[in-house]
């Protein structure tokens, strides 16, 4: 028997009081599979349009980061002073042979200063050394060597005194020719002391130390911090600064310092900053709100004590201790392990009795001190640089 589907019109359902409209149509009958079939092609033509969207309007690739600039090697005044330091550093100390006379000496630093040339333009022949720029360099002779040598020398320069609280190792101290390269990368560093190693070794040049250090990232324009934490090298001069400068040269004092990293953060925060004299968030000194402010250091608090403490690095530190004289700081830091973790502080001036001053203060009554150790020491006149067609020594 043939079943008969009951209507659309009677399958709707009403109730007694609501009855329907007679003026409303009723609604037409929508085919099911023909729905279906629509919005398949709507979809399938959506689909179809957003692909050729995307194959005529591909997005834009980033632009990639111009290379870093070239620093030249040229010039009256060596790269390793007069450049922003760059994040990885190696230091390198030479002895020559103690016959070595002024020729010995030029002849070597002709062939380090030919690598170190080379290095600086990418022009080094090494596979391993693709687009090396930048990089910086120096050079500069012990004080033993410039007086067996009568070197026309400043003065001034002279091997630093005993200072208190030294614990210094003679194996990574001194020498007679101190070498030190800036690159972007460890790599580089690396790779360019075996250069100059290989460049050395004809000239009875041997190795006495070397010391490799780093920054951590930081944005240009910014002051980098030290494994304590706080900004390093803030209100330093300008390295165009005559006063830092004797024809041309200077002097380099260089002191690898051991930091007890682990002591000093166990100490409140507050306390830190007292022992530097200076915020951690900013580096703002006590009496200011910005890194760059002039630490007061004579304003006090209405106590009578001072805002910046009598034994904060910041105050002993200061220039207005030693007639407004100021060196050129710069540090790096370095990890030899677990419990050999500090600074390489090297600083540029004149006269190294500037660095004695500053020092000998500080050991006295730095708070900072109990967590410091100088292990190493050295000095070394950083020579003029060498002009276009010359070469490092060509005034020795």
């Amino acid at each position: 028997m043939k079943r008969v589907l009951p209507s659309v019109t009677a399958a709707v359902h009403t109730e007694r009081a609501n009855p329907p409209d007679a003026a409303v149509p009723a609604r037409p009958r929508i085919d099911r599979r023909a729905l279906l079939t629509a919005g398949a092609a709507l979809a399938a033509g959506a689909g179809a349009a957003t692909a050729t969207a995307l194959v005529r309007e591909p997005a834009a690739a980033p632009a990639a980061p111009p290379p870093p600039a070239a620093v030249p090697f040229h010039g009256a005044r060596q790269a390793g002073v007069t450049h922003r330091p760059l994040a990885a550093t190696r230091l390198l100390a030479l002895d020559l042979p103690a016959d070595a006379d002024r020729a010995a000496l030029r002849a070597l630093l002709a062939a380090v200063g030919e690598v170190l040339a080379r290095a600086a333009d990418g022009g080094l022949d090494d596979p391993r050394l693709p687009g090396t720029p930048p990089v910086t360099s120096l050079a500069a002779v012990g004080p033993a060597l410039a007086a067996r040598l009568r070197l026309p020398a400043p003065g001034t320069l002279a091997e630093l005194p005993a200072l208190p609280g030294d614990r210094l190792d003679p194996a990574r101290g001194g020498g007679d020719l101190l070498l030190q390269v800036g690159a972007e990368q460890p790599w580089t560093t690396g790779l360019l002391t075996e250069h100059l190693l290989a460049a050395a070794a004809p000239h009875g040049a041997a190795v006495r130390w070397h010391q490799s250090g780093f920054l951590p990232p930081t944005p240009d324009g910014r002051t980098p911090r030290n494994l304590f934490g706080f900004k390093d090298g803030t209100a330093n001069p300008d390295p165009a600064d005559p006063a830092l400068w004797h024809r041309d040269g200077t002097v380099l004092v260089y002191r690898r310092i051991r930091m007890d990293t682990a002591a000093f953060a166990a100490l409140p925060a507050d306390r830190r900053e007292l022992a530097t004299g200076r915020r951690a968030a900013t580096g703002a000194p006590l009496t200011g709100t910005a890194e760059h402010d002039d630490p007061d250091i004579y304003a006090k608090h209405p106590d009578g004590s001072y805002v910046i403490p009598a034994t904060a690095h910041v105050r002993l530190s200061s220039p207005r201790l030693d007639g407004g004289a100021r060196m050129l700081r710069r540090g790096w830091s370095y990890d030899d392990g677990p419990t050999d973790r500090g600074l390489l502080f090297c600083a540029f001036m004149p006269d190294p009795a500037l660095f004695t001053r500053v020092q000998t203060r500080l050991a006295q009554r730095d708070a900072l001190t109990p967590f410091l150790t100088h292990t190493a020491s050295a000095v070394g006149w950083v020579l003029p640089g060498a002009r276009e067609g010359g070469t490092l020594g060509d005034g020795l």
